[in-house]
């Protein structure tokens, strides 16, 4: 994959695409999570939530800037 994308003439990180992908699966996964009612055995939901997305970001950028 590119490390950079040209976007209306502008370039941008491939990192961007990375990260709206991110946030769909994450939303996805949330979701998920939520309707198995999982989110009652942690301390901090938002902070599960953050980290979970961290993971997801961090796992599909690593291909790309490998």
């Amino acid at each position: 994959m590119f490390r950079e994308i040209a976007f209306h003439g502008v370039y941008m990180p491939s990192l961007t695409l990375v990260f709206l992908l991110a946030m769909g699966v994450t939303w996805a996964v949330d979701r998920w999570l939520s309707s198995l009612d999982v989110y009652r055995f942690f301390w901090h939901p938002a902070l599960l939530r953050l980290c979970l997305f961290v993971c997801i970001c961090t796992a599909m950028a690593l291909p790309v800037y490998h």
